[in-house]
């Protein structure tokens, strides 16, 4: 079998390193929450079609705002909402940065194009080749509100979801033993409507895994024994 290497950036600079016999080549995306002067933005990072993607889902035709911006392009579209049974009527804009393999999505409420500019000053935008990485200014009131998120579809395998593990994940982890492999500890647990779902718990990497219709759950173990994770940064 062949050994496949990919590496991905997180939002939060953090960069996983997947390894393994496995079909590793689908693209991943990346979320992370960052409050900004008080507001709380979530930010979704992913391949150049991304905002593209996400326009045509809501139905945005053509941004009412397009200039360059930190070395990309800024493209805000603007949308009206309507809640049917409350009449409340809601302005949500999409802000899509788009570089030269990666593009950053956000919806913002309430922002005229000013006032996006000033917010996405104050978490900075950098591309490299494995992903984008968002750098909040403290001085301007912008932090992380938490790790980082890596997501990827594995082929037979599920979606894997990933980020840094911190003590609040430590807590949540299940009172029963998990199996050994190679990149840590894993539980096997059950969502609310009763399906499968797994956690890859290591010293530096926290991860859930959601099965796919077309995995065989009960490989899943020795599925994840052959895939190696590794956390730098």
């Amino acid at each position: 079998m062949v050994t496949s290497f990919v590496t991905h950036r997180a939002l939060d600079g953090g960069t996983y390193h997947l390894e393994g016999d496995l079909d590793l080549e689908s693209p991943c995306t990346s979320a992370v929450e960052v409050v900004v002067g008080g507001r709380l933005v979530e930010f979704t990072a992913g391949p150049a079609s991304l905002g593209d993607d996400v326009a045509a889902s809501l139905g945005l035709a053509s941004p009412e705002s397009e200039l360059t911006f930190q070395k990309g392009t800024l493209r805000v579209f603007p949308s009206v909402e309507r809640e049917p049974r409350s009449g409340l009527v809601e302005r949500p804009s999409l802000v899509v940065w788009c570089g030269r393999r990666h593009a950053l999505v956000t919806r913002l409420y309430g922002l005229s194009v000013a006032e996006v500019l000033g917010l996405l000053r104050s978490v900075r935008i950098a591309e490299t080749e494995s992903g984008l990485t968002l750098q909040p200014d403290r001085s301007a009131g912008s932090a992380f509100a938490r790790p980082a998120t890596v997501i990827k579809e594995v082929p037979g395998l599920g979606l894997l979801e990933l980020s840094r593990r911190t003590k609040e994940h430590t807590a949540q982890l299940p009172p029963w033993k998990g199996v050994r492999v190679a990149s840590g500890e894993l539980f096997r647990d059950t969502l609310s409507d009763g399906s499968p779902f797994f956690v890859l718990s290591s010293t530096e990497i926290w991860a859930t895994l959601v099965p796919l219709t077309s995995t065989q759950v009960e490989r899943v173990p020795e599925l994840v024994g052959r895939l190696a994770l590794r956390h730098t940064g």
